[in-house]
């Protein structure tokens, strides 16, 4: 097994070593969720933490990890005998991006179950976790229904595994810990607010940090057993704060002032439901603790507001995370302490004697020995950097100056645009697919693991030949060619493809505006059917990939926020990008259909590279993408009293209905989604299945 390298020599990341070590002295808490960029020690110093831990106590032998004290009395390897118990180290289980369910939950042998009536059950993961650590690198890709397995468990301390009348329930009680980058896409809000604490990671920006980092992590590569060594003594004494801390935690009085300021704080940033108030006075009764203290201060209630709030606060996903520090300021002061606050009690020391103490007297974080601390920014800073977005290159060969960008009109609700057919990609909520979960609709031979058992199709397959199988008693004689895996019908994610004009026909302010207002209205619809987005805009002569495909819809926002306007036409060419970027994408996720949606006014005055006419162009190249069966939307842009219809042109060109900016709000576009498919798959679809779809949306 290989050495893990030291939690006590990450350098920096104070409230990121905070928030686990506060977990780990209170799992209670509800764990912890790690947002930030790439490279910035999230995986490492989560790995780390386990050994921090202290030991477990175990059953000898039984797969569930029971305490020998107070075994779960519905425990699959129970009922337990008294005795002894076993030591062993804390565990810290990984949980893959690809794992199934039954990895996760574990795995009922269904073929023993029906034929010999036994629970014959292979733990899984959960199980695995209890009374340690469940790790999930890259969260925010998880499969939805894996996730909500996930958080129900650890909300209700035990998973249960119900499969066709059989039912398996065991104890699974851990620390839960997620790290994501979020330009690969968000959390739905419902699953950000079941973990207990967030935390905004950043690298940081002084070259001495960032020497101190390179150093430590090449010296821990050449001799992994010498660096842990030489940090054996701060993990020994962080080890003992964490029992020492557990061991106080029951004696920690959480006083009314306190119990005060959290309500006031989650009332004055209007924060749903009471979830963080029970995370944030778990939270500061853990920092009081990890301080060694007995009481609950200001300083404990603040750092919790600042670790359980600002994931809570987000009402879509394009608003930044984050505290109003100020204000919280404000809202504490209304409730000073009663008691003046005492000296605080001195850390434990380090290698230095400059690298202890917490951010604001709220506790404190291990030592860092002989390199430099770094101190993270606060949570509703680092967001801002991390949203930041380069401004789009102008593009040359228009007649039309060039106009700043402006903001996009309020978003509004919109409904689903679908995919004609019957897909098999990724779960998500937009398009008609074959999915692991939904309802059932039939059923097939299992194709390796059974996973959904189709019982009347299995008992349909067995009961013919149980004569010649010398059937006695009252049981079925199943054998594995009779199983049959149920085949479901659910939603999938799509790719949705968004190609802007942003020539010099669209540079009105006022139209602009409201263009970028229905396209982040999408967007949003796009975040919550759970679709990868990407963004094309074309002015000038060329076009250009604004946003490669990506799960990260606020990614997608800030682009188009930023995004200028000017130049001639060239919708040839955002239309062949499209042909392009769907074409590489259909190579590296061939399961993902796309939805192409196009925001034009239907002009074409450029051919750009290409040469020719530009309306002939864009016609074939609409055709182009028509005969490959790709399902699109033109959302019409064109305003005033003189219309000239190119974006109706255009969309029977694509085989595929139009509707106007007014035509996309609420009610407006419920014609238009129900006809889509109508439009795209049938073979005449052409300009009267596109008049219709008009009349029908009007």
């Amino acid at each position: 097994m290989s050495t893990p390298y030291p939690f006590t020599a990450v350098v920096g990341q104070t409230d990121l070593r905070l928030a686990l070590l506060l977990n780990a002295v209170s799992p209670a808490v509800g764990g912890v969720l790690v947002r930030g960029e790439k490279g910035t020690a999230k995986s490492t110093a989560v790995r780390a933490l386990s050994a921090l831990l202290p030991q477990v106590d175990v059953v000898p032998g039984c797969r569930f990890s029971c305490a020998p004290g107070a075994p779960d009395p519905a425990c699959p390897d129970g009922p337990h005998e008294p005795g002894p118990g076993q030591d062993r180290p804390a565990r810290m289980v990984e949980l893959p991006v690809g794992a199934s369910e039954d990895r996760l939950v574990g795995a009922l042998d269904i073929e023993r179950a029906l034929s010999e009536g036994v629970k014959a059950f292979e733990p899984g993961l959960l199980a695995d976790a209890h009374r340690g650590i469940l790790y999930v690198d890259e969260v925010n890709l998880l499969h939805d229904h894996l996730i909500d397995l996930l958080l129900d468990a650890a909300a209700m301390g035990a998973s249960y595994v119900e499969r066709e009348g059989v039912s398996v329930r065991h104890a699974a009680r851990f620390l839960l810990v997620g790290t994501m980058n979020p330009e690969e896409g968000e959390l739905r809000p419902q699953l950000l607010d079941r973990f207990g604490l967030t935390v905004e990671v950043a690298a940081s920006r002084e070259p001495a940090q960032r020497v101190e980092v390179v150093r430590r992590r090449l010296a821990y590569e050449d001799d992994p057993a010498g660096f842990a060594t030489r940090w054996a003594g701060d993990e020994h004494e962080v080890r003992a704060r964490v029992v020492a801390a557990r061991a106080l935690l029951p004696q920690v009085a959480l006083g009314d002032t306190a119990l005060l300021q959290i309500a006031a704080t989650c009332a004055g940033f209007e924060v749903d439901g009471m979830r963080a108030d029970i995370v944030m006075a778990r939270t500061a009764t853990a920092l009081a603790a990890w301080a060694g203290r007995t009481e609950v201060r200001k300083e404990d209630v603040r750092q919790a507001a600042l670790l359980a709030l600002p994931h809570r606060r987000r009402r879509n996903p394009f608003d930044a995370p984050g505290l109003d520090e100020d204000k919280l300021d404000e809202i504490l002061d209304r409730f000073p302490d009663e008691e003046p606050e005492p000296e605080p009690e001195p850390e434990p020391e380090g290698p230095d004697d400059d690298h202890g103490g917490g951010p604001d007297g709220g506790g404190g974080v291990p030592p860092q020995g002989d390199g430099p601390s770094e101190t993270t920014e606060a949570p509703s800073e680092a967001p801002e950097q991390q949203s930041e977005a380069p401004q789009p290159s102008a593009q040359g060969g228009g007649s039309a100056p060039e106009q700043a960008a402006v903001r996009a009109a309020e978003p509004f609700r919109t409904k689903v645009l679908s995919v004609p057919g019957l897909g098999e990609g990724a779960a998500g909520r937009r398009s008609r697919a074959r999915t692991a979960h939904g309802r059932t609709t039939g059923s097939q031979r299992p194709r390796g693991q059974l996973t959904k058992l189709h019982l009347a199709a299995t008992v349909h397959a067995a009961a013919p030949h149980q004569k010649a199988r010398g059937r006695a008693g009252r049981g079925l004689v199943i054998r594995k060619d009779d199983l049959r895996q149920a085949t479901r019908e659910g939603r999938e994610g799509n790719l949705v493809l968004f190609v802007v004009d942003a020539s010099g026909s669209m540079a009105a302010r006022q139209r602009m505006s409201a263009v970028k207002g229905a396209v982040l209205s999408l967007l949003l619809d796009a975040y919550q059917r759970r679709d990868k987005v990407g963004l094309i805009t074309f002015r000038g002569s060329g076009a250009e990939l604004a946003l490669p495909p990506t799960s990260s819809v606020d990614a997608a926002a800030a682009r188009l926020e930023q995004l200028p306007t000017g130049g001639r036409t060239p919708l040839a060419a955002g239309l062949l990008k499209a042909h392009e970027v769907l074409r590489i994408e259909r190579l590296r996720d061939p399961s993902r259909r796309p939805l192409l949606v196009v925001v034009t006014d239907g002009r074409a005055t450029s051919a750009g590279a290409l040469g020719g006419d530009p309306r002939e162009l864009s016609g074939r190249s609409a055709r182009l993408l028509a005969a490959e069966g790709v399902a699109s939307v033109v959302v019409d842009c064109e305003s005033g009293p003189v219309r000239l219809g190119l974006a109706g042109v255009l969309a029977a060109d694509l085989g595929a209905p139009a509707v106007t900016l007014d035509g996309l709000r609420a009610d407006s576009l419920a014609g238009l989604v129900k006809n889509v498919r109508t439009a795209v798959s049938s073979p005449a679809s052409g300009t009267s299945a596109v008049s219709h779809t008009l009349r029908r949306a009007a």
